[in-house]
């Protein structure tokens, strides 16, 4: 029987969101960590850790999220695994998020001026300490722009997550749409609570990549 949409209904839109941010957040951490592994891979002299980490990037930059997500929840399930949705998607988006935050941050370590490795050499700083004394910290200016921009599409990426079962904003969506049929209503709804998250960030993300040209500049 198709229900009126009202407070109720929106209620349980807008509380879906805890779930949103919860695998976006779980996604960005876990992606990090593995972000800062790949790009470190990238930039070392060591060239079958190169070539792994680039083959690694180029496997999940190539192929489509929503395929991911399939192959994670719908493989490990074949194999017996008995993942549930939840971890299927966190699992999937950290394996998405390194591969693009490791490329991200490879460029940033690359855009530290040469001379400053030189120098950290000269001193006689060993890689270890060159990394993280010398180039890690100028890397990490350069890169909150583009990082906090790939936020942004990580957290709009998580409603892929509901096409296999996990209920974030979107499907909380389709649940309401199928029992209300008012589909402006609600997509609607959920459009605007997208972009309640995503726009204060992609302010951040102009206003600090502004502050860093004009700081490069000076």
């Amino acid at each position: 029987m198709i229900r009126p949409f009202g407070i109720n209904e929106a209620l349980f839109i807008v509380e879906a969101i805890r779930w949103t941010l919860a695998l976006s957040a779980v996604a960005f951490a876990g992606g990090a960590i593995g972000g800062l592994i790949v790009a470190l891979c990238r930039v070392s002299s060591v060239a079958p850790l190169r070539y792994l980490a680039l083959g690694y990037i180029r496997l999940f930059q190539g192929t489509p999220l929503l395929m991911q997500l399939f192959l994670v929840y719908f493989g490990l399930n074949i194999f017996g695994a008995g993942i549930n949705p939840w971890l299927a998607a966190s699992l999937a988006l950290t394996l998405h998020a390194s591969a693009f935050l490791g490329e991200i941050w490879r460029g940033c370590i690359e855009a530290v001026p040469s001379g400053q490795s030189e120098a950290a050499w000269a001193l006689g700083l060993g890689y270890v300490d060159r990394m993280k004394s010398i180039v890690l910290p100028q890397a990490a200016k350069i890169a909150v722009a583009p990082t906090v921009g790939f936020l942004v599409q990580l957290i709009k990426g998580t409603s892929l997550a509901s096409i296999i079962g996990f209920v974030e904003l979107t499907r909380a969506g389709q649940i309401i749409n199928n029992a209300t049929f008012v589909p402006f209503k609600v997509f609607g709804l959920v459009a605007i609570l997208y972009f309640v998250l995503c726009w204060p960030l992609s302010l951040v993300a102009r206003w600090t990549e502004r502050r860093f040209a004009v700081a490069t500049q000076r």
